[in-house]
């Protein structure tokens, strides 16, 4: 069974857009994953088949209404196990670990805001989960939803020409991946590192290893706190599984 995607926006014709080319578009093509689209127009209320009010309190723009919301939801008659998540700044951000979760199920439903976005009451009540692709607003949540699915789909099995890819990129291990180098081994005067030269795969990969540390110490201090603090934690981990296997081992001991 393929991997499901269900979109629910007010610009349907925007899906499956450049996931139609390239490893995704071939793996659509073969039924590796689908993407549906749920027009939110189409359950817009009057003549003008409305899909927005103006905000209680007051305030510029406008928020797409719990009941229209709710109608085109339940329309998509997905599948219960397949998480709803909607597309705001103001969403948790967006992580691999996230991705991985989503891509190892079996879909997901993308809710692509507008205007002001959502009534809140609508993603409470229906267990929406709110998730960002990044501190900045963008016109509407249609090109999150893009990214989002690229980053599950390029993970779904037979997708990727080379299964180790996905688990040496960047944020796999929580890390930054390490820099990489093609032919000409020398181009306008700058040289490639000679340890990717020499053969030696275990001091490759411990090249590799230090500049993605240090790639993350330099640019994202947020990630190498976390990764350190993992480092720690495990390390402790197995210092404390050592010791109670000293421990069991002396009580064996005859008295």
């Amino acid at each position: 069974m393929s991997w499901q995607a269900t979109v629910v926006t007010l610009f349907p014709e925007m899906f499956p857009g450049p996931l139609g080319q390239s490893l995704a578009g071939r793996a659509l093509e073969n039924g590796v994953w689908s993407c549906r689209t749920e027009d939110l127009r189409e359950h817009g209320l009057g003549r003008h088949r409305a899909v927005d009010d103006t905000p209680f309190g007051g305030g510029a723009g406008m928020v797409i209404r719990p009941d229209v919301a709710d109608a085109a939801l339940a329309a998509t008659q997905a599948d219960a196990n397949i998480p709803c998540v909607y597309l705001t700044p103001r969403g948790r951000p967006l992580t691999q670990a996230d991705v991985r979760r989503y891509a190892a199920g079996p879909g997901v439903m993308l809710l692509c805001g507008r205007f002001e976005g959502v009534d809140e009451r609508f993603l409470q009540a229906r267990g929406v989960e709110q998730v960002s692709i990044g501190d900045y607003v963008l016109s509407g949540g249609e090109t999150a939803a893009l990214v989002l699915l690229d980053a599950c789909v390029r993970l779904l099995p037979g997708v990727m020409g080379s299964e180790q890819s996905g688990v040496e990129e960047s944020f796999s291990d929580g890390l930054l991946e390490y820099p990489h180098y093609t032919r000409p081994a020398v181009w306008d005067g700058h040289e490639v590192p000679e340890v990717l030269l020499s053969g030696n795969h275990a001091a490759i990969a411990q090249w590799r290893q230090a500049k993605a540390e240090e790639t993350t110490r330099e640019r994202r201090p947020d990630l190498w706190s976390a990764w350190l603090a993992r480092k720690n934690e495990n390390r402790t981990a197995a210092v404390g599984g050592a010791a109670q296997a000293d421990l069991r081992g002396l009580r064996r001991i005859p008295t």
